[in-house]
């Protein structure tokens, strides 16, 4: 990903470290919707939102994220 699309990854949310954890998860997601089509299993996960010019899972998330298909929620509760 380009240099000038971290900048505006990191507007979309509160820290680089959320920006690290959001995209993970919704790759793990992205990961397990492509292997359930694979193995033509039934799909639990969301599809991925956009129509991506790569298919990698990572990716796929980050630009999600940058066109705002996917948001986070911070949890506090319970966390001390």
């Amino acid at each position: 990903m380009a240099t000038r699309n971290i900048d505006k990854l990191l507007k979309k949310v509160d820290s680089k470290y959320t920006l690290v954890i959001a995209a993970a998860k919704r790759a793990r997601q992205i990961n397990d919707y492509f292997a359930a089509i694979k193995r033509h299993e039934l799909v639990r996960v969301k599809a991925p939102q956009i129509e991506a010019l790569s298919n990698k899972p990572l990716t796929i998330a980050l630009e999600e994220i940058a066109q705002d298909k996917i948001t986070y929620e911070r949890v506090t509760e319970g966390i001390k």
